[in-house]
């Protein structure tokens, strides 16, 4: 049984040579270290002609973008491999394929995505994807619904919720979406230019009460395997492609969740877009943001209708309408976790390019503003918006 190590490229290279599947694994020579999110180490692996052949990513102990002071399980590893197994055996056109998983070294092979690009950058760069967001809208739709009461034996189903079991990071979540920006947190991270507006945020007791009903929901409804942190930054892209990855945060919870989490990126980058491309140039793209996010939402919505009428397994879910009332009860919940995504993003912890990127410092704050009270909007009227379309007219008059 092998012991846990951080790995070197050597150690990359060695292990992508056991584990990726290559007919002459002595084709792999070299590996570069290119991860750039809060929590892994991730290795390229390249051959001799220069061309990157896998990935090799290996789970650190602690949480990268603070240290050691703030230390984490390596269990996420082998709950992030399995949630993507799970998901890519229901949908392996948007999944990354996992080659080889090892739980005592934290590491995993997966196969490589030179070819695409992480769709947060494209979309800060207005790089239009026009397939993209049926593709995700597609992605969540069959993962969230094969894994869900309607399709798995209820035997079947709570032997999966213990399996997923994810409690240290759902801790993270439950903190940084739901606790840390409505009270004074070390971890808060903001501009003191915008002390006003997150103070705001601590006074409101209306708006602390429906984060709180989010919070709850997100504790008590296992509904689904999530992706649970399916933000642009976790999405690979290329013409006709899209490949969700890093699925650490992978649990059992509220099928709402996924989807307020992937709308809420693609209203971040909204907020961003003026601090990019200028405020006559970015009106463009923003209307192409909200037409992404109907076509989001009612190609998951169709789907998972879909698949709910031919594949229902439950005899009282089977029901006739009841797939319908359900994915209106989603809605209303995506509608509320996008309102803490767009509020976490601008004063949490962990922030997005989309706005930290911007270089005049009075437009980022402008931005930075709109993000917060969008999401404040959005958290305290999720009941009162019915669709898509009423949320895009709700983001406009915010705009």
């Amino acid at each position: 049984m092998s012991q846990y190590r951080t790995f070197n490229a050597q150690d990359a290279v060695a292990y992508a040579q056991q584990f990726g599947g290559l007919a002459d694994p002595s084709e792999l020579v070299d590996a570069q270290e290119v991860g750039d999110g809060n929590l892994n180490l991730v290795f390229k692996i390249f051959d001799r002609q220069g061309v990157s052949r896998v990935i090799v990513k290996q789970a650190l102990p602690y949480v990268r973008c603070v240290g050691e002071s703030w230390p984490l399980t390596l269990d996420r590893a082998r709950l992030e491999a399995q949630t993507l197994v799970e998901h890519y055996q229901h949908c392996p056109q948007h999944t990354v394929q996992i080659l080889h998983f090892d739980p005592q070294l934290a590491v995993m092979v997966m196969e490589d995505l030179s070819s695409h690009r992480i769709l947060r950058g494209e979309l800060i760069n207005n790089v239009s994807y026009p397939q993209a967001p049926q593709q995700l809208g597609e992605y969540l739709a069959y993962t969230l619904f094969h894994t869900s009461d309607f399709y798995l034996h209820p035997h079947e189903k709570k032997a999966q919720v213990a399996r997923f079991i994810n409690p240290e990071m759902c801790e993270i979540t439950e903190d940084l979406f739901f606790n840390d920006p409505y009270q004074i947190h070390e971890r808060n991270n903001y501009p003191a230019e915008l002390e006003a507006d997150v103070a705001a945020l601590r006074d409101d007791t209306q708006l602390k009460q429906a984060v709180a009903a989010l919070k709850h929901h997100f504790f008590s409804h296992a509904e689904a395997l999530l992706h649970g942190d399916i933000h642009s930054g976790s999405i690979f892209v290329a013409d006709g492609s899209l490949k969700a990855i890093d699925a650490e945060f992978g649990f059992f919870g509220p099928v709402g969740f996924d989807i307020g989490t992937a709308i809420g990126n693609l209203l971040l980058n909204y907020c961003g877009l003026p601090g990019h491309l200028g405020i006559r140039d970015a009106a463009a793209a923003r209307e192409q943001r909200l037409a992404d996010i109907q076509q989001l939402w009612h190609t998951f919505a169709e789907r998972f209708q879909q698949l709910a009428t031919e594949k229902t397994r439950d005899a009282a879910l089977a029901t006739p309408g009841y797939a319908s009332q359900f994915l209106k009860k989603v809605w209303t919940d995506a509608v509320g976790y996008c309102g803490t995504e767009l509020i976490r993003r601008s004063v949490g912890l962990s922030h997005v390019a989309d706005l930290d990127t911007i270089r005049d410092e009075e437009m980022r704050h402008a931005c930075l503003r709109h993000a917060i009270e969008l999401g404040k909007s959005l958290i305290l009227v999720a009941g009162r918006i019915d669709s898509a379309e009423e949320l895009i007219a709700r983001v406009r008059q915010y705009s």
